[in-house]
């Protein structure tokens, strides 16, 4: 099996680390682990591609290359350039350093790698590591997917529904914030949403006495309605969440297009 793996958090990130074990222990002594992840952070930009500029791509090592881009120019990359044209059998994205449930998957680049990869045809799945007081009290933050990882992703690709339509499913894995030991085991579990907290933003002056504004999060800690994606992690199970690219609300077509008539 030859597998591509990327993330958001860069090249250097420590969830990059944990996931190469993984793909390597998925991949087997005769596959393949290819990374192509972006030279600097890239947490937020979504799905962003490098649409109006060239990014300046350069090999580390051997299968390893660093990019000028976001989590999904790094995909497009390595299928077209690196990989001349040779599509992956799986695109592995993260570990993100903190979870991308509810709302925040709207925002993660991590999501916006294996996106991409699904719209290229390819099988792909994000990982994210929930981080809260337990994860920082551990030697290891990513305990829980450095444990538990492998065994998802084995279980996704043998026993997951893979659609081969023109929006393709994908799948988001959070992994909760305590130790693997901990772990309650895994839950399908849908989308959430974080009710009354949401992004924001707060300025600061330069010494220069020039207004900038920072961009911050909301309370990570709240928990979703029940049996949604962060309410399960918090409640300490690995969620899965199958997903595609299509936002059409597709229960409201049959309604509006009455109303429109």
């Amino acid at each position: 099996m030859r597998i591509l793996i990327t993330n958001d958090d860069g090249i250097n990130a420590p969830g990059l680390e944990v996931l190469t074990a993984i793909a390597a222990d998925i991949a087997g002594p005769e596959g393949e682990v290819w990374t192509v992840a972006p030279a600097f952070e890239q947490s937020g930009v979504g799905h962003c591609i490098s649409y109006t500029h060239p990014m300046l791509i350069a090999k580390l090592s051997p299968r390893r290359y660093a990019a000028e881009g976001s989590p999904a120019d790094c995909v497009l990359a390595a299928i077209y350039d690196v990989l001349h044209g040779a599509k992956p059998d799986l695109v592995l994205s993260g570990v993100n350093r903190g979870n991308n449930a509810a709302e925040n998957v709207l925002y993660s680049g991590t999501i916006g790698g294996a996106l991409e990869a699904a719209l290229q045809g390819v099988p792909a799945i994000a990982l994210s590591q929930f981080m809260g007081p337990e994860t920082g009290a551990l030697a290891d933050p990513f305990d829980c997917a450095r444990q538990h990882g492998t065994a998802v992703v084995r279980d996704l690709l043998e026993k997951g529904l893979w659609t081969d339509d023109d929006y393709r499913i994908f799948y988001n894995v959070n992994f909760p914030p305590i130790s693997g030991a901990a772990t309650k085991g895994l839950c399908v579990a849908p989308q959430g949403f974080r009710r009354d907290t949401a992004f924001s933003t707060e300025p600061h002056l330069s010494p220069s006495g020039k207004r900038f504004l920072w961009i911050q999060g909301g309370p990570q800690h709240r928990p979703t309605l029940p049996g949604t994606d962060a309410a399960v992690n918090l409640d300490g199970f690995i969620s899965v969440t199958p997903m595609r690219a299509d936002l059409t609300a597709h229960d409201l077509l049959a309604d509006l297009s009455a109303r429109l008539a």
